[in-house]
């Protein structure tokens, strides 16, 4: 069993479609951060960065922060969605941590002065937005002659991946400009975990489907 401390963000909702992926029992507790509650000194025991996710491994006691390293955690315990050995397992970091480093930061920067900040500090805005369409370019050329991120298959890359592609909307990024994305996204999209795991905990965000 594990319990999982969440919110419905793009981080959140990597680790919530994960353990629906592989079939893990989980116990969701809301962290609403619209209110404060990472900086809630219960919370920072095991979340010492006040950020969700955060899981703790009841068998074990052992509690993890930051999602992609709970990603990984969690194929490892499961034996799933993630390569070990050779070439494919440093094929995954790589694309592992490109979403940690720039998919990520960057998309986040844009829902902040794009979105929430609309009209407050238009250099900010057109210079995430610009870099967010270039790793929308990025990925779109990388999965020309690939139907996931990895050759191995369907991976934590794609789980850490989709979350932020699923706020296309907020980012303005018109997904039919970049034809492969769209095909990713869209085939994802209908997976039955993917479906499960954005929803939690409960919300009334819906994917968006491009034009």
């Amino acid at each position: 069993m594990i319990d999982l401390y969440t919110w419905f963000t793009p981080n959140g909702r990597k680790v919530s479609i994960m353990l629906e992926e592989i079939g893990m029992d989980y116990e969701v507790h809301p962290i609403a951060i619209g209110k404060g509650e990472q900086n809630d000194p219960e919370f920072l025991k095991i979340g010492p960065n006040n950020k969700i996710p955060v899981i703790v491994d009841r068998d074990t006691g052992l509690s993890i922060m930051e999602s992609g390293a709970i990603l990984q955690y969690l194929a490892q315990k499961s034996g799933q969605l993630m390569p070990t050995e050779g070439d494919d397992y440093w094929k995954m970091q790589e694309w592992l941590m490109f979403q940690m480093a720039s998919v990520g930061p960057m998309f986040g920067q844009v829902h902040t002065f794009v979105r929430y900040g609309e009209g407050k500090n238009e250099e900010a805005s057109e210079r995430y937005l610009k870099e967010a369409k270039r790793i929308y370019g990025v990925m779109d050329k990388h999965l020309a002659n690939r139907q996931y991120f990895l050759d191995w298959g369907y991976s934590i890359v794609d789980i850490a991946i989709f979350p932020w592609v699923g706020r296309c909307d907020w980012q303005t990024i018109d997904l039919n400009e970049y034809p492969n994305v769209k095909r990713w996204y869209l085939e994802i999209k209908e997976r039955p975990a993917v479906i499960a795991g954005w929803n939690v905990p409960e919300n009334d965000q819906p994917m968006p489907m491009p034009a």
